[in-house]
């Protein structure tokens, strides 16, 4: 769904499922009594970016499991509270809360006249610009985004600017319906933005994995097809199994082994996107797949589609 409401929602249930259409499926509880919702809901459509004006009108919490995408939500308004990985949060006009791809999560406390300007990144478009933009192999958005970004100083308030400017065409959603090429160039420069916050230096994020993480992180990332165990990596480490669980969940957000999932996973949705002269088995087996179902199950989780659809649509996922 993109551009404005067709009329109020007249429920919660209502309200709730126009905001997944344009964003994503929620869990949505009203927490502040309100009978009705009094929802804003503007979006632009930039492909692998959406923008949106979001507000409910009232004091509400949502859960979200946030599936295929990343979003910063931008108060303009009020204040958003959440339970992030290392505890509560709240942020304020001039900050940004950042909710990872495929991560269980709490938004505690929506206030009823909070209004955000969400902006929500196809998770595999993102990773791959991160890649680019960073020009390293080793460096993922997962990685790279904290749980709150500050937008009043610096590239922080460039970036501000940059989408308050491209919100300013909420109201004419379409304006670059017809341009596939304006609207990759606009949201190539959206990532970027974001991206130079998180990596000044364009690099290695300041808030560096300790080195024991680092360390399996840019192996894994060096040779995501070679049969690694869980002893490999924390012998790599220098540490305990229990102990390089337990660091890669601090500081990257998800275990050794489905980190490297991840990486393998992508590598080969980029082959099959490349190459489609190969076959799903051979891809398969070049990035450390068991078999073809098994990657096929973990394409299917990470991209919605069979790799085999990525291949009979040239390449091109639906």
């Amino acid at each position: 769904m993109s551009g404005r409401m067709r009329g109020a929602p007249r429920d919660w249930g209502q309200a709730s499922r126009v905001v997944a259409q344009a964003y994503f499926p929620h869990e949505l509880r009203p927490v502040g009594g309100a009978n009705e919702p009094r929802l804003t809901l503007r979006t632009l459509d930039l492909g692998p970016v959406l923008i949106g004006h979001v507000g409910w009108g009232a004091d509400v919490a949502i859960e979200c499991d946030y599936p295929g995408a990343y979003e910063v939500n931008m108060p303009i308004t009020g204040h958003l509270e959440s339970r992030g990985r290392f505890g509560d949060l709240t942020s304020v006009v001039g900050q940004g809360t950042v909710f990872w791809a495929d991560t269980p999560s709490l938004i505690s406390h929506w206030d009823a006249t909070c209004t955000v300007l969400g902006v929500k990144f196809d998770s595999a478009w993102l990773e791959v610009e991160t890649e680019r933009i960073l020009g390293t192999d080793r460096t993922t958005a997962r990685a790279v985004l904290p749980e709150q970004l500050s937008l009043e100083e610096g590239r922080g308030r460039a970036w501000r600017h940059l989408i308050t400017s491209l919100a300013a065409n909420l109201h004419d959603p379409a304006i670059f319906a017809d341009s596939d090429l304006v609207q990759r160039q606009l949201a190539g420069a959206v990532a970027a933005g974001l991206l130079e916050i998180c990596c000044p230096d364009g690099g290695v994020p300041t808030a560096a994995q300790p080195r024991t993480v680092r360390r399996v992180v840019e192996a894994l990332h060096d040779d995501p097809a070679r049969a690694w165990t869980a002893a490999d990596m924390a012998a790599l480490a220098g540490t305990s199994v229990r102990r390089l669980q337990e660091g890669f969940q601090q500081w990257v957000g998800s275990t050794p082994s489905q980190y490297l999932l991840d990486i393998r996973v992508q590598r080969a949705h980029t082959d099959l996107q490349t190459n489609p002269t190969l076959s799903v088995a051979d891809v398969a087996a070049a990035w450390g797949f068991s078999s073809p179902s098994r990657f096929a199950a973990a394409h299917r989780r990470r991209y919605g589609t069979a790799p085999s659809d990525v291949l009979r649509h040239g390449g091109r996922t639906t």
